[in-house]
């Protein structure tokens, strides 16, 4: 593995062990303020706040607005698919405990990805389903199925 590879991976490493800190963050934030749907709401604002400090401070120019038009219809769903998410997260990840959570969500997300890829959609180039991202995708179903069913009850609430 080269440095160009082991960069990009290790930031995705790093990207994915804020995931769990973010679904017990919002789970915290969502008991606060008394429902998922505003821990969601003010989620997002944070981070909208965030990526414009960011923005100015890497001094990003303006999008063309006139290319939204050009946008595939497809190209508006992740805003939902993050409002999703991070309820799901906000509900699940405190009944089902970090581990459990993010094996089913990590589960979910080979699935896709491997449809995505065959396919080539929402902007993926195509790839070939083979034995070897069968196989691994299927060990990440199984290992979520473990870790789900590994885990001890937890008491409600």
């Amino acid at each position: 593995m080269n440095v160009s590879t082991l960069v990009p991976i290790s930031a995705a490493v790093v990207a994915g062990a804020l995931v769990p800190i973010q679904a017990g963050a919002n789970a915290a934030l969502g008991r606060n303020l008394g429902h998922p749907l505003w821990a969601t709401m003010v989620s997002l604002a944070v981070s909208a706040v965030a990526a414009m400090v960011v923005m100015a401070a890497l001094r990003v120019p303006a999008p063309s607005f006139s290319e939204m038009g050009r946008l595939p219809w497809w190209g508006w769903t992740g805003g939902l698919a993050g409002v999703f998410y991070i309820t799901a997260a906000l509900i699940l990840a405190p009944r089902l405990g970090a581990g459990a959570f993010l094996a089913a969500v990590i589960a979910g997300q080979m699935i896709a990805a491997l449809a995505l890829d065959r396919y080539a959609l929402v902007g993926f180039l195509g790839s070939a389903m083979n034995p070897g991202r069968l196989a691994g995708a299927a060990l990440i179903v199984v290992g979520a199925l473990v870790m789900h069913l590994s885990t001890a009850p937890r008491a409600p609430g």
